[in-house]
């Protein structure tokens, strides 16, 4: 099966120039879903993953159902004031800007292996992010995998230390 029949381009959104890629064709075909999770959780196995991460909001769609096919653990990870118990956080920059991520202080714990997964790889900036924020909990990124990668976008090179894959890949913002 090939997963780009089920990756809807929008041209011009969220703004013009923009070619948006949707995956919500994938998560609506219970065949493409099944097989996209099948594969996460291939590479999940391959690097011996012992819980997934997954940044707000696509994130959770992806690794949930991953986690759950393995028998492991997800851990949130979310913008500020979402979550209700104590938080380590990881500032991080952005073009016009910085944003935060947080997870809870006790989610990850030295000596786990964590994959990160995510729907998308542009720039690498929140997957960057989200990889020191496992770190500074003391734990091990063993890989980011995500559905789609823009290749053109070269997020890859901000993550080349980790095991990166994506299932699929696209030129074009």
């Amino acid at each position: 099966m090939d997963l780009k029949d089920y990756i809807a381009t929008i041209p011009d959104f969220p703004k013009k120039g923009i070619l948006f890629r949707d995956i919500t064709p994938i998560i609506h075909n219970g065949d493409a879903f099944k097989e996209a999770v099948r594969k996460l959780a291939a590479f999940a196995k391959q690097v011996g993953a012992t819980i997934i991460a997954g940044p707000e909001s696509r994130g959770f769609i992806f690794g949930c159902p991953v986690s759950t096919e393995l028998n492991i653990g997800f851990v949130p990870v979310r913008k500020p004031g979402k979550l209700p118990r104590k938080v380590i956080s990881q500032e991080y920059s952005l073009e016009y800007g910085t944003n935060t991520l947080c997870i809870h202080e006790d989610a990850i714990k030295p000596g786990d292996k964590v994959l990160i997964i995510d729907d998308l790889l542009a720039t690498g900036g929140t997957a960057k992010a989200t990889a020191d924020l496992v770190e500074k909990a003391g734990a091990e990124v063993v890989g980011l995998a995500f559905v789609i990668e823009l290749v053109d976008l070269k997020g890859r090179e901000l993550l080349k230390k980790y095991n990166v894959v994506s299932l699929t890949e696209f030129e074009g913002e």
